[in-house]
């Protein structure tokens, strides 16, 4: 019976969730195995013949996970479960199974082959989200609309500037991911504490040759377990995106409010159901579950990074979290990704809802465009800005367009001529560098 979410299959992605499931993970572990007999059969430490059976048999078609789960029952060791079951299925070959390694060499070169389908998956997902960005970004270059610092007008920006600074966001995570990945996805065969005395003299050749097989980096040095500042590094950087997306969410959400209403996630009039009670809501559900699983995604960093933290050359504290935080991590990741890609793909855009809420303070955003043709045309900066402060104040204060405040105030009138008023006070001569902003994040976005 499930329990949790991702059990039930409430959240969560077919593609990343298969990485995950125990068969998958008894796969890669078997995987190891089969790729130590090679490796062990091309430095002659084991009959070649044999090799080939091991690597034959090493699969759930001959190796169940009902069988493992079987033998652990009665053992209580996983991996040992797994050897057995692999041994037995592998008659007389069966002797040289497992042979000079231990178990964290299986269960952490199995996690690396896990995670480099996991990366895969999340960079190809990361990569479609910045796609959808880039469209919006060009589409919506010159799209008009309020900037807001404190949630107050501030000035002027295009709503292809917004999506600019998101799609650069998701560019840097990118980068994130690929750089680390030589430092996190790495596979080893160290034996007991990291000596590989197990492996006789061959041992570095060994391991050399698998990781080759496996399609993994070996780690440089390792001791009996592969070191988890390492996995710790990937955890951070899986908390930093989802707070980018909790970032775009929360976006979205607050223009999606009826008083804003320049934005709003998709909504399927013809079957969604907002509220259980009010027939008119139209709730931002998929930014607001973005928002509450990346407080998951956060809070897995703290276990990640109390796993650093390792008695001697190994203990197994690290063992049982990893169990939830990894596959956690990795699948509330991609699966937060696939949701900002639904709404930014279906995202309902209302341009003249934002024309209007430039209008709303009357010209008062703009403020600081008149206060610096002041500035250019000979009053100093203090004077212009305690001016436009004064008579910015009087306008919200009468319900007055600052432009007729402005035009009444003498001071005002000895420094600008009625045109260049009318110009500092034109929303699109207010956008500074942002055009060119937009066009050297587009010009460097490589998707």
């Amino acid at each position: 019976m499930a329990i949790l979410p991702l059990d039930s299959g409430r959240y969560g992605m077919p593609e990343m969730r298969t990485v995950f499931q125990e068969e998958t993970r008894l796969q890669r572990m078997l995987d190891v195995e089969a790729a130590l007999a090679w490796a062990q059969g091309q430095v002659g430490d084991i009959p070649r013949e044999d090799a080939v059976v091991i690597i034959e048999k090493a699969s759930l078609k001959y190796v169940s996970l009902t069988r493992v789960n079987e033998i652990e029952s009665r053992i209580k060791h996983q991996t040992m479960a797994m050897v057995e079951a692999l041994t037995e299925a592998c008659g007389r070959s069966g002797a040289y199974v497992h042979l000079g390694i231990t178990s964290s060499d299986v269960l952490d070169t199995a996690t690396a082959l896990q995670l480099k389908e996991a990366v895969e998956i999340i960079e190809k997902r990361l990569k479609d989200l910045g796609r959808t960005l880039k469209v919006l970004a060009q589409k919506h270059m010159k799209t008009l609309m309020v900037g807001r610092t404190h949630g107050q007008h501030a000035l002027p920006i295009t709503l292809g500037f917004k999506f600019a600074n998101w799609l650069s966001e998701v560019i840097r995570h990118l980068t994130r991911l690929e750089e680390c990945c030589g430092r996190v996805i790495v596979g080893k065969f160290s034996g007991a504490v990291g000596t590989q005395a197990g492996l006789g003299s061959h041992a570095t050749r060994i391991q050399k040759l698998a990781m080759e097989k496996l399609g993994l980096r070996r780690a440089e040095i390792s001791t009996q377990i592969i070191s988890r500042d390492r996995y710790a590094e990937l955890i951070c950087i899986l908390a930093n995106i989802s707070s980018s997306l909790d970032n775009f969410a929360t976006e979205i959400r607050e223009l999606q409010r009826p008083e804003i209403g320049e934005l709003a996630e998709p909504f399927d009039e013809a079957e969604q159901i907002g509220s259980s009670t009010m027939p008119q809501k139209r709730n931002p559900i998929l930014c607001e579950r973005i928002s509450g699983l990346a407080r998951i995604l956060r809070g897995l960093t703290v276990p990640a990074l109390e796993n650093v933290v390792t008695w001697h050359e190994r203990d197994l504290t690290q063992s049982s979290s990893e169990r939830f935080i990894i596959p956690e991590a990795c699948i509330l990741v991609d699966y937060m990704i696939s949701l900002m890609y639904r709404i930014l793909k279906g995202l309902v855009i209302n341009e003249e809802r934002m024309r209007r809420n430039l209008d709303l303070s009357q010209g008062r955003l703009l403020s600081e465009a008149v206060m610096m043709q002041l500035v250019k045309n000979g009053m100093r900066r203090r004077d212009a800005y305690h001016l436009m402060r004064q008579l910015a104040l009087k306008s919200e204060k009468e319900g007055k367009l600052l432009k007729n405040v402005l035009l009444e105030d003498a001071e005002i009138r000895r420094f600008l001529s009625e045109a260049e008023l009318s110009n500092a006070l034109n929303p699109e001569k207010y956008l500074g560098s942002a055009l060119k902003q937009i066009e050297d994040v587009l010009k460097h976005s490589t998707f």
